[in-house]
Parts: C-alpha cells; sequence; structure tokens
C-alpha cells in the first residue's frame, strides 16, 4: 500500500474506523473529557501456534496516520447517520493526528503481549486511529510470519509467493511475504510497486491450446531464451522426456535454456524423484525442479522428509490468506491484534494507569519500553521512566512526533528484508518450532508489577463502593498475571 492509496481518488480515510469510534469520539466530546491518552496495539498470541511474531504494516499505518482528515461529504454521511452536534462536526473537519508513535521496526521479531505500537495522543485522536492501525499490523504481520515460517521450512530453497488469485489484500501480501523471505512474487503490480522481482511459469491452458504436448513445450521453447514448462497437464513422466528432447533440440537451434520445470499436482515426491534421474540422465542436472499447488509450511517439510527433489517452491493461498492447517490442528487466518489504553493525563496533568480487568485479559498499564538480551535470553517490558538493562537492545522507537512522520522510519523494503533475515537468523531455534514452540521469556519489570497491583486494587476498591460489583470483580486474587 502506497500513500497515493489513502489520498487517491475514493480515498476516505477518515471513514476507515468502526461505527463507534466516531460514537465514543463524540461522548467523549460532549463531557469534555479529551486528556493526553496513551495505548498498546499488541496480539496476546503469536499466530499459528508459534513462538513469535515478524513485524510488518508500520509503513501502511503510519501512511493512513498521517492521511486521515475528513471531507465534507465524509461529513455530511456522518450526520446523515447519527445525531451529532454540528459544532462536533466541525471540530471533526479540522481533525488531524497530533500525536506521537513509537513502534518495533517492521523485519523485527517480536513476542505475545509487546507492544507492537505505542500511540500517545489526545484521547480523540488516538481512539480513532485504533481500527486503521490495527488492519495495517493484523494483516501484514500475519503474512509476515506465515511467510517466515514457510520459508524457513523450505531451508535454503527459494519460495516464490503465487498468492493473488486468492490474497485478501494482495498489495500487503506480497509486500509482507517478501519480509517473510519470499524471493518474488507473481504478481506484477506488487514487483512494480515494491521493485521486486516478478517470477513466472506457465498455465495449463497454455499447453492445452495446442493439439499436442511437443507442440506446447516448442511454442514455449522458442519464445524465450530461458524458459519453465509445466509438466502435468496429463502425465508428467511422460511429460519430462517431452521436455528434454524439446530443450534439446531448441537448444541447438536457437541456444535457449530449459531453467525449470514445475509440478503441480499428483504424487510430487515420486515424480520429482523421476523426473531428477530423468534430467540427471539427460546431462541437464542443472535444470531445476519447481513444486507448488496448496503447499504451505507443513506440506513442505513433509515433502522433503519424504525425499522430493524439489529445488523451490511457490505457494499461493496459504500466503494470500494467512491460513491455518486445520490436519495440524493449527489455526490461521487472523493475528487478533488488539488496542488497549493504557495510560492517561486528564486536563489538569493528573495522571492514571489505565488498565482493563478481564482474568486472563487483563491490561498492563503504564507507558511502556521493551527491551531485548544481546543473546536473545530474554525480552523485559518495563516503564519508560525505568534506566535500561545494561547491554540490552530498546525495540520501541520513535516513527511519529507531532503527527509527522520521523525521518529515516520508513525504509526501503531491501532493508527492512535484511532486518527480518538478521533478527529470524538470530532467533533460538527452539523459537522456530513449527509445533509446539516453546515460548519467549518476556518479563515483566517489577515495576511495571507493582503499578499493575495497584491499578487492580484501585478498581477492586471502587467496584466495592458500589451495592453490587461489576460480575468477575470479587478480589486481586482473581486476576491472572
Amino acid at each position: 500500500m502506497s500513500l497515493s492509496a489513502w489520498r487517491g481518488p475514493g480515498a476516505h480515510p477518515g471513514l476507515f474506523t468502526d461505527m463507534y469510534h466516531p460514537d465514543a469520539a463524540y461522548v467523549s466530546w460532549v463531557t469534555g473529557r479529551n486528556g493526553v491518552a496513551t495505548f498498546d496495539l499488541y496480539a496476546r498470541t503469536a499466530p499459528f501456534g508459534g513462538a513469535y511474531l515478524l513485524v510488518a504494516g508500520l509503513e501502511a499505518a503510519l501512511e493512513f496516520v498521517q492521511a486521515f482528515h475528513y471531507e465534507p461529504d465524509e461529513l455530511a454521511f456522518l450526520a446523515r447517520i447519527r445525531d451529532y452536534d454540528a459544532a462536533f462536526l466541525d471540530e471533526l473537519a479540522g481533525l488531524r493526528f497530533t500525536g506521537d508513535i513509537h513502534a518495533i521496526p517492521e523485519g523485527s521479531v517480536a513476542f505475545p503481549n509487546e507492544p507492537l505500537l505505542r500511540v500517545t495522543a489526545p484521547f480523540r485522536e488516538a481512539l480513532l486511529m485504533e481500527a486503521g492501525l490495527l488492519q495495517a499490523i493484523n494483516l501484514a504481520t500475519l503474512i509476515a510470519t506465515k511467510a517466515a515460517r514457510i520459508t524457513y521450512a523450505a531451508g535454503a530453497r527459494r519460495v516464490s509467493e503465487f498468492a493473488f488469485r486468492r490474497a485478501q489484500n494482495p498489495l500487503v501480501v506480497a509486500r509482507s511475504s517478501s519480509i517473510g523471505g519470499t524471493s518474488s512474487t507473481s504478481l506484477l503490480a506488487a514487483a512494480f510497486e515494491y521493485r521486486m522481482l516478478a517470477t513466472g511459469t506457465v498455465p495449463h491452458a497454455l499447453i492445452q491450446l495446442y493439439p499436442t504436448e511437443e507442440e506446447a513445450f516448442l511454442a514455449v521453447a522458442q519464445s524465450f531464451n530461458r524458459y519453465t514448462l509445466l509438466l502435468d497437464t496429463y502425465d508428467p513422466r511422460r511429460a519430462i522426456h517431452t521436455a528434454i528432447s524439446v530443450a534439446k533440440r531448441v537448444a541447438d537451434d536457437l541456444g535457449h535454456t530449459l531453467a525449470a520445470v514445475r509440478l503441480d499436482s499428483g504424487d510430487i515426491v515420486a515424480d520429482s524423484q523421476y523426473v531428477r534421474q530423468a534430467l540427471a540422465e539427460a546431462g541437464m542436472g542443472a535444470t531445476r525442479i519447481l513444486a507448488s499447488g496448496d503447499l504451505d509450511e507443513f506440506s513442505i517439510v513433509d515433502l522433503l522428509a519424504e525425499g522430493a527433489e524439489i529445488d523451490a517452491f511457490g505457494v499461493g493461498t496459504a500466503l494470500g490468506v494467512g491460513a491455518g492447517n486445520v490436519a495440524q490442528g493449527v489455526e490461521g487466518a487472523t493475528l487478533g491484534g488488539v488496542f488497549k489504553e493504557v495510560w492517561y493525563v486528564d486536563e489538569d496533568g493528573a495522571e492514571y494507569p489505565k488498565l482493563k480487568l478481564a482474568a486472563e485479559k487483563t491490561t498492563w498499564p503504564g507507558r511502556k519500553a521493551i527491551y531485548r538480551h544481546p543473546e536473545w535470553e530474554e525480552d523485559v517490558i518495563q516503564l519508560v521512566s525505568e534506566l535500561a538493562p545494561a547491554g540490552y537492545q530498546r525495540l520501541l522507537r520513535p516513527v511519529m512526533r507531532q503527527g509527522r512522520i520521523v525521518p529515516g522510519s520508513l525504509p526501503p523494503l531491501s532493508e527492512i528484508w535484511e532486518l527480518a533475515r538478521a533478527n529470524l537468523a538470530a532467533l533460538p531455534e527452539r523459537y522456530h518450532a513449527l509445533k509446539g514452540a516453546e515460548p519467549y521469556p518476556v518479563r515483566f519489570s517489577e515495576a511495571m508489577r507493582a503499578l499493575r497491583a495497584e491499578a487492580i486494587r484501585e478498581v477492586v476498591t471502587r467496584a466495592e463502593r458500589v451495592e453490587s460489583p461489576p460480575s468477575g470483580i470479587a478480589s486481586e486474587a482473581n486476576v491472572a498475571e
């Protein structure tokens, strides 16, 4: 997604909210409460049953925030669907985000409960950003993490992203997959937008266009200097011999090279072994074998474990929708990030920790910093007022100040890719497990724990002052740490 996506014809960034956001902003306006609030955006669990998240989507998130505004026709629309006071709509007409955002850089490995973004702004501004920020970070991080798992399963073999036809947001999927380690995309628009490598083979329909498979292969071979042939339209074991015959003939006549063959269905293990042997016997060992067809990290692991002779993989649906795997009992399709208020400074300067009290979903109040041990032994979440642990790396960095993007906060995709490679390589092996991964230790400082305990006591005390306390608020002991 580029900035033009939020500012071009038909863009309505001010309406990229849920209905309850302008409603909540209106209540805040009516009652005169608009102090400076801090919100954390984080995920309670890592996707796909794994241990980590690979952060992505920050560029789109910041572009959304910077572009957020209301056009006159959008304000007229709000006036039609809700009886807002005209003075409130006048305020919305001039509303722009003026706050600060700290974020973990794109391409970084992060873990559950760590704020990926920390947003501080007047309450109404921060609240109106919630849905757009979550949409940008949730999808991109989900796909980047999925891609990282798939490329990890493939080892040194390349993975191409083939997701366009099933992707929920094709450009986000292509960009996030690249961050996660894919080597190319089939989507030309993504290759153009992000300067990515575009790759592709040929469709079955092209093979079927010709009376015989040999004629189809010959047409492809004569058209390109380096070409790939699809083997499984009819019979892959017969097709490889046809491909070899055509390749030798065209190599002699034109000097064109059969770079690769692709298997998209059938018994990929046995067929790939047969194809490899045929190529070797023909003296064409440099020709690569590609595999595609509803692949994900689990099927790739299985194929390789069973001895499949595959040099590269094309993955579509699993990346396009961030799919889980029913057979493996792994959920997917959503990250589940949340946006929670953690601190509030009222108009008189009084400061208040904010938390939601809900058993295991009880939030952690306070303005936070995150630090990582240099050997990846732990991450520490602490208050910004605490001294940084010696030798630890600070993860949350300023990316927006007073509504303006901090220079250098949006590096090119190539740099994000390099950061992701470095982070994934440094992540200890046990946290890469595709199933049953060991949880990474994320420690909350003693000051954080003390602040949370005090905030819980305050909530409980207020609840006990009323005749019927809210359900589930009985004592601090009921709250899971």
